[in-house]
């Protein structure tokens, strides 16, 4: 078959995920493309973005978060992980068919003396360890597959920005699955580095098709590419907006009293809260809740909220702090 190779040496992770749309809608030749992502959070097109995250973790560290097209958990990103993509016509049988596009990953790594398995519904392992997650998007023309490698990224970052401080969130979305990690370095007989690896990867993809070809974006793709990142994958809409619905509760405890908070959101937007507890105040707590009413369930927003009132008016002796704690945590 016919294979076109993308260069992509962008390591944004709001561009590479517009590049993979950009391909999707504007090219017809099959596709394949090899690229890496800053430390990132990636989630699925379905999950509560929200509730898959360690916020303080991510706050502190500043690192991003960006939906894909495809379904499946929330995966971290660093430039120890190496990302595939294929773009193809879609034949109405490759949909849900990974083992065919993780094939040629596992011939690599058996090359090299590793016994990697496909496992379960859409993961690779190396004795029941998980160092590749896999998803896929289907239209009515193509179909897209991709997946990570974990060669060398640092497991703990990776514990540390997936693991909800609490079980607080129910809703619709997909939860990640909390498996054992593991990766490809680990189980290396010699020293390779990261981009011999990749080169390994591209020549067993290559090896497939009997006519292949390179190809770079022109000056004007990358435009209309970082106009995408702009309108859609930089953009709190879609990454935390496109949220499916759910709810939100959390108690607090503290020199003033009890505070239990429920919150119902939507598309990211509150549309109902209610305070409940035995806590004292001066003013009607319903002002406070309608001030919260079709605001955005995010931190800097609510903030900004919070700041208008003297909150003591409402929860005698509450910081302001504690109170934003009880709204995410």
């Amino acid at each position: 078959m016919r294979l076109l190779y993308i260069i992509n040496k962008n390591t944004n992770p709001y561009y590479n995920l517009a590049c993979e749309e950009y391909l999707l809608k504007n090219f017809n030749e099959p596709i394949f493309m090899l690229w890496q992502n800053e430390p990132c959070v990636v989630v699925g097109k379905n999950q509560n973005t929200i509730s898959e995250l360690n916020l303080d973790y991510i706050n502190e560290h500043a690192i991003p978060v960006v939906r894909r097209l495809t379904g499946g958990g929330a995966v971290f990103h660093d430039l120890g992980n190496i990302n595939f993509t294929f773009i193809i016509d879609n034949d109405h049988k490759s949909f849900s068919n990974f083992k065919k596009f993780t094939e040629p990953i596992i011939e690599v790594l058996q090359d090299l003396g590793i016994d990697a398995q496909f496992s379960g519904r859409n993961d690779l392992t190396i004795e029941g360890k998980k160092f590749s997650g896999n998803a896929q998007f289907q239209d009515k023309f193509k179909v897209m597959h991709h997946g990570t490698l974990l060669f060398n990224s640092k497991v703990q970052d990776i514990v540390k920005a997936l693991k909800p401080k609490t079980e607080k969130y129910v809703n619709t979305g997909v939860k990640s699955v909390q498996s054992r990690v593991t990766t490809i370095s680990e189980y290396l007989q010699e020293s390779l580095s990261i981009d011999d690896f990749q080169d390994l990867v591209l020549q067993k993809v290559l090896s497939t098709s009997n006519n292949t070809r390179t190809y770079q974006f022109s000056l004007q793709e990358i435009e209309n590419i970082k106009k995408l990142v702009q309108e859609k994958y930089n953009t709190w809409d879609w990454n935390f907006g496109a949220s499916p619905k759910y709810n939100f509760t959390n108690t607090l405890k503290y020199a003033g009293g009890l505070i239990e908070v429920y919150l119902q959101v939507e598309k990211g937007i509150i549309k109902n809260i209610k305070f409940y507890g035995d806590f004292f105040g001066v003013k009607d707590i319903g002002e406070l809740e309608n001030a919260f009413l079709n605001q955005k369930h995010e931190t800097h927003t609510l903030e900004r909220v919070i700041d208008n009132y003297h909150i003591t008016e409402f929860f005698l002796n509450l910081e302001k702090d504690k109170l934003l704690t009880l709204l995410f945590k």
